[in-house]
């Protein structure tokens, strides 16, 4: 097998799994709702920014890419 279709059945995989926890765990997780989003509500608008959630998730996957780097 190539590369490329090892790679997609890599990612598909990675994709399903990430969605089967994002689904159960955002019961007990409550990544979107961090302590140190922005949230901004007037009477006809509303602005969300989660810039604490950006940052968990950013260092979740450059431990996750490191981790892969490793083993490659």
């Amino acid at each position: 097998m190539n590369d490329i279709p090892k790679l997609l059945i890599g990612l598909g995989a990675a994709l399903v799994i990430f969605g089967l926890i994002w689904q159960v765990g955002g019961r007990y997780i409550p990544l979107g709702r961090l302590p140190g989003d922005i949230i901004i509500k007037n009477e006809n608008s509303s602005f969300y920014f989660p810039i604490v959630t950006c940052i968990v998730v950013s260092i979740v996957l450059s431990f996750v890419f490191y981790i892969i780097g490793r083993f490659r």
